[in-house]
């Protein structure tokens, strides 16, 4: 069973997230890749960018919250995910019930807004918990996509095979600004 409009917006509110409303999937774009490629196995020629090395974070660190926010704001603003209202959409799983005894994901796009207080890693969401940090750690650790709606840019906070923690991103418009005349 979907979760209700109201039952959204209260799950993102501790995330600083505004909920706008749900996303049809032929609303949204995203950047393209070539077939059989995800964020995680893009290469930069098709516009993926890394977090900086020292934003790369093990999840078990001290300041591991403080690193994956400040990473993917950077980013995100970097590279366009915000419109003139801060809002973007975010891939949410919208079942009731979560995590890895589920046989069938479940999601959808929302629209939302980023408000003034945010904090990704402290809401503790469990939509947003990551399955995989688990082999490394008790610890809450998010992992979730987000896009612009301009369909410019897709982002991805994820954890790795050797439990650290960054925020990749696919925009292929800033690689061919790079690259220059």
């Amino acid at each position: 069973m979907m979760l209700s409009d109201a039952e959204m917006a209260a799950l993102l509110a501790p995330a600083g997230l505004r909920f706008i409303r749900w996303m049809d999937h032929g609303e949204v774009r995203l950047p393209p890749l070539p077939p059989g490629y995800s964020p995680a196995s893009a290469r930069p020629e098709h516009g993926r960018f890394d977090s900086h090395p020292h934003e790369v974070v093990d999840v078990d660190a001290p300041d591991m919250p403080d690193k994956v926010n400040a990473s993917w704001f950077r980013m995100a603003t970097e590279y366009g995910l915000f419109n003139d209202n801060r809002e973007f959409l975010v891939w949410v799983d919208d079942a009731e019930t979560h995590g890895a005894a589920e046989i069938e994901t479940r999601g959808a796009w929302a629209l939302v807004q980023l408000l003034g207080e945010w904090n990704w890693v402290a809401c503790e969401i469990e939509q947003f918990r990551s399955w995989i940090a688990s082999t490394f750690t008790t610890r809450f650790v998010p992992e979730f996509t987000v896009a612009s709606l301009s369909g410019r840019t897709m982002m991805n906070t994820t954890v790795w095979g050797k439990g650290t923690v960054s925020t990749i991103a696919i925009c292929p418009s800033a690689r061919s600004a790079q690259a220059g005349p």
